[in-house]
């Protein structure tokens, strides 16, 4: 069992039951303890009329005036699923895989891709 105990007097963590022996890594932990993750920076906020006007316009760069980091492309969120394959077609998929230098999984990726994109171009 792990105890963490904050004692204000001290401003440090009490760390006898974990066995951490390092003072610079009581003072990482401290400093978490006490000041929390880093903020995130904090944009600019501009009225909607306002960004419509200066992209209308074009005169002007309005890239930084966009959050990036909330940045989602559609159609793009990943989602799990299990095949089952003989071992025969492991077998030639991961000699196929080794020979051009990627992993199984990336090689089916590659090849499901391309068999879509021939499909959506037939159609």
């Amino acid at each position: 069992m792990y105890r963490f105990e904050y004692n204000e007097r001290k401003s440090a963590l009490n760390l006898e039951n974990i066995g951490l022996q390092s003072s610079l890594t009581v003072m990482k932990i401290s400093a978490l303890f006490l000041f929390g993750a880093p903020e995130k920076p904090r944009w600019n906020s501009m009225k909607t009329q306002e960004f419509d006007k200066k992209f209308d316009a074009g005169q002007e760069d309005i890239i930084d005036d966009l959050d990036l980091s909330t940045l989602k492309h559609p159609n793009r969120d990943q989602k799990r699923v299990n095949v089952d394959f003989p071992s025969w077609v492991i077998e030639s998929l991961d000699r196929e895989a080794k020979r051009i230098g990627v992993t199984r999984q990336s090689l089916i990726k590659l090849w499901l891709v391309e068999r879509l994109e021939e499909q959506t171009a037939r159609h």
